[in-house]
């Protein structure tokens, strides 16, 4: 198996923990947990700033000296509707508390204090088709650069329909020479629908050096280092992913794959 795929560790309680220090990066950090009515879990965020999204299922949800009263209301991801997020700066702790049965992604990146807590969603995030023919997908941004939300972090949400591709066309963000490229770690955690299905991820460097194609699962959580990083979706199978991403500069700037830099022209990805 790649060592770039995260099968989850377990079905119930903490089932991934992707750190810097386990994927040989410098920013991007995920974690999920997947919760029955009535447990809780508690974090501290130390060094990093922190987004909490409630994928699926609904929690009571603490941090930063507040309480935000429950939060969530999809039970499904695939309902599509927007998520209920909150944002919290290093230095500060959380609690979670599930009221339903639920999943929560923790999305983390070094945190500059710049920020405050906050709630993010559903308000302010609207489900928007991007791409065309079998390159269409729909996108929930919970935060992108346009939002000033946090001090690194960029998280949005991608749903692809049954027979279509993503992240698409292939595309890299991995060298620090902005504005024409930024350098962006990135995680996808993966579900499908119907959950026994699977999708591909290709990530792959120009010159070949990193080439590595990847059937994933529902749950997967696949690491996007460098190179170029597309998905497909079978036909029967829509593929939903979570997207976090974060470097030295809260800038998403991208360099197309040479063999696909015409259809660029015709067709901006998210």
């Amino acid at each position: 198996m790649s060592h770039l795929l995260h099968r989850p560790f377990g079905t119930h309680g903490e089932v991934h923990r992707i750190t810097p220090e386990s994927a040989g990066w410098r920013y991007v950090g995920f974690s999920l947990h997947r919760l029955r009515a009535g447990e809780t879990v508690a974090e501290a965020t130390g060094e990093r700033e922190v987004i909490l999204v409630m994928v699926e299922g609904k929690a009571r949800l603490s941090g930063a000296g507040r309480e935000w009263g429950e939060l969530g209301e999809r039970m499904n991801v695939f309902e599509k509707t927007p998520p209920h997020c909150l944002y919290l700066p290093n230095g500060t702790d959380w609690r979670a508390e599930a009221t339903t049965d639920c999943t929560i992604a923790v999305c983390s990146a070094p945190g500059k204090g710049g920020h405050e807590a906050r709630r993010i969603g559903p308000d302010r995030i609207a489900l928007t088709q991007r791409g065309t023919g079998s390159n269409t997908r729909f996108i929930n941004n919970i935060a992108m650069e346009s939002e000033d939300y946090c001090d690194a972090l960029l998280v949005t949400e991608v749903f692809t329909p049954a027979g279509n591709w993503s992240s698409y066309p292939s595309h890299r963000h991995d060298e620090d020479d902005f504005p024409r490229i930024t350098y962006l770690e990135e995680t996808y955690y993966h579900r499908l629908n119907p959950a026994n299905g699977f999708g591909v991820q290709r990530v792959y460097t120009d010159d070949l050096q990193l080439d590595e194609t990847m059937a994933v699962h529902d749950g997967d959580v696949v690491c996007v280092p460098r190179g170029h990083h597309p998905c497909g979706a079978p036909y029967g199978f829509e593929m939903y992913y979570l997207n976090v991403m974060a470097g030295p500069r809260r800038n998403w700037r991208f360099v197309a794959a040479p063999e696909v830099e015409w259809i660029m022209e015709r067709d901006r990805l998210p």
